[in-house]
């Protein structure tokens, strides 16, 4: 038996790293498509996109790892139904709950590695890609500025100065027309300005020192002198519509999630629907990562009904009942957000689901016997040959 569990246990091994590895780089592919423009745009190389993507691997891994440890035990199962090893072994004493210890222990590491994921690793991952996006829109992209060269990059915000030094951020003659307000347009002229960098919230301040505001509005003219004067500009508008400062409750770790439950007084935005989602996405970083142990032992009586089922098939079949899982999951998150229902009753629904069906599918198959759906289906299907 031990040599058994070893045998099962490193094929599902082999068959997680290469789904884990095929799901990644398919959302890597998709990703780069997606973020092509964006990111070319503002001269980002190839290795830092890529980096960018390793920091964004925790949250891809907590949606894909629940996929993976499925398709690994039931490719694995349908594998041994298909050759007849199932039988060999049911033939030798080695009933299917025997074979139970190698799949569990593979769930149960799949489980703790994804709420590890959840509990930590979510967090860590985004604040790395936030940190790592505002330093590659910081000196990587046009942002940085060419002396007697007007910069358009900020949507409405035009700039020019005669004289930059991007290492200290000094600039000499600087003007700057903001149009961003609908029917105004101010005018900044000062003889020096200097730029200033948040990276905590990914803002530039740029001070400006004894100079002059020209404000248009309609056919009046306003003209101001300072003798400080500084403007704020979000590096998120370099990289499209990302949000540096905005706070959300998939982004927070865990510790603080709980906390914000215990104390609202704690979270950033006293609206009820970011404190439903913050108490959403609490209940969803603990029942996503169960659907690893729950999908896998789902997977088992499946593998044994499907038998004889070639693996491409076998492998449609299966991302079909994950789909069938996560658009429950997905609809119990919405429900959730939007008050309808407890979060801890709509995520908890399709776990309870699969539970159940898990536990008859493996009574049923130890005993070898056959689903009724399943028995229905066969009979529909063969009245229908039957008739033509």
């Amino acid at each position: 038996m031990k040599l058994l569990h070893r045998q099962i246990f490193l094929e599902l091994i082999k068959l997680f790293g290469l789904t884990v590895s095929c799901l990644l780089g398919l959302i890597l592919v998709g990703r780069m498509l997606q973020l092509r423009t964006l990111f070319f745009s503002q001269n980002i190389g190839f290795l830092n996109i890529l980096q960018l993507f390793v920091f964004l691997t925790p949250f891809f891994l907590l949606l894909i790892t629940p996929i993976a440890s499925m398709l690994s035990v039931f490719l694995t199962f349908l594998r041994m139904s298909t050759d007849n090893e199932l039988t060999a072994l049911k033939a030798s004493g080695v009933s299917l709950y025997r074979m139970l210890p190698a799949p569990i222990v593979f769930c149960t590491l799949c489980t703790l590695f994804s709420l590890f994921i959840s509990f930590w690793g979510l967090a860590w991952g985004m604040d790395m890609f936030k940190s790592k996006l505002y330093s590659f829109a910081r000196t990587h992209s046009q942002f940085a500025l060419q002396p007697g060269v007007f910069n358009k990059e900020f949507p409405g915000v035009t700039f020019y100065a005669h004289q930059v030094d991007n290492e200290t951020g000094e600039m000499k003659f600087v003007f700057v027309r903001d149009e961003s307000i609908k029917g105004t347009s101010i005018v900044v002229v000062a003889p020096e300005a200097k730029i200033v960098s948040t990276p905590q919230t990914a803002e530039v301040k740029i001070i400006f020192k004894r100079g002059k505001i020209f404000r248009e509005s309609g056919e009046e003219l306003n003209v101001l002198k300072f003798g400080t004067y500084s403007i704020k500009l979000d590096l998120g508008k370099l990289l499209g519509s990302f949000n540096f400062s905005e706070q959300k409750a998939k982004d927070m770790p865990f510790s603080r999630l709980s906390a914000i439950r215990d104390d609202p007084s704690l979270a950033p935005s006293q609206k009820p629907r970011f404190m439903r989602k913050i108490n959403t996405e609490y209940f969803k970083r603990l029942t996503l990562p169960l659907g690893c142990l729950i999908l896998g032992m789902f997977a088992i009586p499946i593998a044994y009904v499907f038998r004889g089922l070639k693996q491409q098939y076998g492998l449609i079949l299966s991302m079909g009942l994950f789909l069938v899982y996560y658009t429950m999951f997905s609809i119990g998150v919405s429900m959730g957000e939007a008050g309808t229902i407890a979060p801890v009753y709509g995520l908890a629904a399709p776990n309870l689901l699969y539970i159940f069906i898990a536990l008859i599918g493996s009574k049923y198959a130890n005993e070898e016997r056959t689903l009724p759906l399943v028995e229905w289906i066969i009979h529909l299907r063969s009245r229908g040959k039957v008739e033509a």
